[in-house]
């Protein structure tokens, strides 16, 4: 996360230094705090961030919602939404607004480091990129097939459905490291869902592979398992 350029769009300047004591210890520059949309859209546009982590409640007029559209139609940058509510409208403005993470408060500090680590890993485009494995070797002998999204053991295909495979897709795009429950909502479903329907498709996946798998990260989210774990 070294060169890591992050403004903070938070009202709370106690959350936002909380955020920025825990972005800066893993290496990130936390280049300004702001407390209003208009001057979130003022100063993301002139220093033009790799990230922004949006506060959708702001002192303004302006809510963290509309700022972070206006953001996205005018620089490319990822906004990573903060948040209290999760209800539909909160929802689609993430949508529109193209955010890459949901953080729903309160968050923790392996919360936030999992949503920029798969924030900056899933988005980065530069030609140093890491080249994505065909092959993921996962624990107890199962193996992801990134190019054909199937997942194998002893050579068999493991039947699986869209969403299960989907949400293996994702788990699989940062193995052992945790992704929140908000980030597979709305990889999966593109909404944000409750935990029964999360637990229903998880407990359908452990069903067809084993209890080992698919690692449940208390207060994080999921994690998927390498064969070294």
């Amino acid at each position: 996360m070294d060169n890591l350029n992050i403004i903070i769009v938070e009202d709370e300047l106690i959350a936002a230094e909380y955020l920025k004591e825990i972005l800066e210890q893993y290496g990130a520059d936390v280049i300004d705090i702001i407390d209003t949309g208009a001057e979130a859209i003022r100063v993301c546009i002139e220093k033009k961030p790799d990230v922004v982590f949006m506060d959708i409640m702001l002192k303004d007029s302006i809510s963290g919602a509309e700022a972070a559209l206006s953001i996205a139609q005018t620089i490319e940058t990822k906004i990573i939404f903060l948040t209290a509510y999760t209800d539909q409208e909160m929802v689609n403005y993430a949508v529109e607004a193209n955010a890459i993470g949901y953080l729903t408060k309160p968050y923790n500090e392996a919360q936030i480091i999992a949503t920029l680590r798969f924030a900056t890993k899933r988005h980065d485009t530069t030609p140093k990129k890491e080249k994505i494995p065909e092959k993921i070797h996962l624990k107890n002998g199962y193996i992801y097939l990134t190019k054909q999204n199937r997942v194998l053991k002893n050579n068999k295909e493991v039947e699986l459905g869209p969403k299960a495979l989907k949400l293996i897709a994702l788990l699989c795009t940062q193995p052992d490291i945790s992704i929140s429950n908000e980030q597979i909502s709305m990889h999966v479903w593109e909404e944000l869902v409750n935990d029964k329907t999360l637990r229903s498709l998880m407990f359908r996946i452990r069903s067809a592979t084993d209890e080992e798998l698919i690692k449940n990260v208390s207060g994080t989210g999921y994690m998927i398992q390498t064969e070294s774990k």
